[in-house]
């Protein structure tokens, strides 16, 4: 595999991807990364802007409701203030994504989306079943 002067070979888990450096401009979108998301997401283009819009101020909503939250906790302690921070977050961001999506008229692609999370986290239907047959006829 030939490679140009502003290109590097990319090895990650087997596989092999040549990742090229295109010259520096700032405030510009990849169209190659926002065409990967409209493949991935199954979405139009207008949808993909949606759901970034939907993620940017489910995101920011969840920091502002967080930093609310800790104001009134009145924590002093800093470590335990962070480890309380981090748990509010992870409870209302997928609340506050959700809230969000419907304004955008995202819920559908933000419910399947934070349904397949939950899986991937241990939660949901089926998710405490084991996939190998020799462990259900244990129990």
């Amino acid at each position: 595999m030939s490679l140009r002067d502003d290109c590097f070979l990319l090895t990650f888990a087997s596989q092999k991807k040549s990742v090229c450096h295109a010259p520096k401009s700032y405030g510009t979108y990849t169209p190659d990364m926002f065409d990967h998301l409209q493949r991935k997401w199954k979405a139009s283009g207008l949808q993909v802007l949606l759901i970034l819009c939907t993620f940017a101020i489910g995101g920011s909503l969840t920091g502002y409701a967080g930093k609310k939250i800790m104001n009134v906790l009145d924590i002093e302690q800093q470590w335990l203030w962070v480890v309380v921070y981090i748990i509010i977050i992870t409870i209302l961001w997928p609340v506050a994504v959700l809230l969000v999506s419907i304004f955008f008229g995202q819920f559908r692609f933000f419910a399947g989306y934070l349904r397949k999370i939950g899986k991937r986290m241990g939660f949901g239907k089926g998710a405490m079943k084991s996939e190998n047959p020799e462990i259900q006829s244990q129990k």
